[in-house]
């Protein structure tokens, strides 16, 4: 059993805040006479909230961890079917519940940060018990929340905007690598037996993650016109309105100046069409303080196998590029416009070969 020293070693040792649960998680099995434990995040989309249980640890060995990209968001609980994770996270305080006696097995729930935050970064630790824990125990678990908290907070710091609190460049390459690729590798390891004569391993790659880049048409003449403090709050509304178009779960992110890109997993071209056309249609409503009227351009590309972040984003600016020469305010898939014979074509194999 690893020694708590071991335990903040690990936890302190991340730069990757979606490993931070897992690591807490093992850390309170091994440090605690704890049965179980769930961490379980507020995931919401189009104004509906739901549970999203990230990792599930049993003592006895056996659990599950969620990647947050992939889940089907209408199959989690709603927020009220769990009435003792909602008390404890809407009081961000303990909730202690027997369900067999007053020396029985105990639920314990705690807040997952002490503060009010947005969906994203609201959540509940969810602990089992066999009985009532000692202080000594109590005081465990706290100091390793504690730290859990320090750990997200400073990691958050480090891969945010600063102006708009979306994910920055540098947070993009690391979901790119770790949640994309590996499964994809993952997929394809698994059809090596499969006969393929004359076929690369990359052309099995299913079509499910989607890259999209958003640019604010006509920023540099706004900026010019209306000045750069102005600016700064169009750029920082159309972030919120991201916020509120797209998941929970999907990846935002802000590259600086006029410039946005959305990381998501669904299993179709069209669906990823109508998202975009969603944020689309809400900035073109919008009416922005002392700015009026605001529109975007978007531009996505699916995923592919051998992809890093640049290929695909030096699609998704073709798409854009082209989006703003033929009128703006408008959504290109660069995977329709190859179709169309615009600039490229679709080999077999799905990949893209762009003059």
């Amino acid at each position: 059993m690893a020694t708590l020293t071991e335990h903040l070693i690990k936890l302190t040792d991340h730069r990757d805040r979606d490993l931070l649960e897992l690591t807490l998680a093992k850390a309170l099995i091994d440090l605690a006479p704890i049965q179980r434990v769930v961490i379980s995040r507020v995931s919401a989309e189009d104004n509906e909230k739901r549970w999203l249980d990230l990792v599930s640890l049993d003592a006895r060995g056996g659990g599950k961890v969620v990647d947050p990209l992939r889940i089907d968001f209408h199959s989690l609980p709603k927020l009220e079917e769990s009435y003792d994770r909602l008390r404890s996270l809407n009081g961000r305080q303990v909730i202690e519940v027997a369900w067999a006696g007053p020396e029985g097995p105990r639920i314990y729930y705690l807040p997952l940060f002490a503060d009010a935050r947005a969906d994203a970064e609201q959540g509940v630790i969810e602990v089992h018990t066999a009985g009532v824990l000692e202080p000594v125990d109590r005081q465990t678990i706290e100091q390793l929340h504690h730290i859990y908290r320090n750990m997200y907070t400073l990691l958050a710091y480090s891969d945010r905007d600063a102006l708009t609190g979306l994910l920055n460049r540098k947070s993009l390459d690391d979901t790119f690598y770790s949640a994309v690729l590996e499964e994809m590798d993952g997929i394809l390891e698994g059809a090596q037996n499969e006969p393929s004569p004359g076929k690369e391993r990359r052309h099995r790659v299913p079509p499910n993650y989607w890259l999209g880049t958003i640019a604010i048409d006509n920023f540099h003449l706004l900026s010019d016109k209306h000045g750069h403090l102005i600016m700064e709050e169009v750029t920082l509304l159309v972030a919120r309105i991201m916020n509120s178009t797209f998941r929970t779960h999907d990846r935002l992110y802000r590259f600086g100046g006029e410039q946005f890109a959305v990381l998501f997993h669904c299993p179709e071209e069209a669906l990823a069409l109508g998202a975009f056309e969603r944020m689309r249609a809400n900035v073109e409503k919008f009416s922005f303080p002392q700015v009026g009227r605001v529109t975007i351009s978007s531009g996505f590309t699916r995923v592919l196998a051998d992809d890093s972040p640049s290929t695909a984003l030096e699609r998704t600016e073709q798409a854009i590029d082209f989006a703003q020469k033929n009128g703006r305010n408008k959504v290109c898939s660069h995977l329709d416009l190859v179709r169309r014979g615009l600039f490229g074509e679709v080999a077999r194999t799905g990949s893209v070969d762009v003059f």
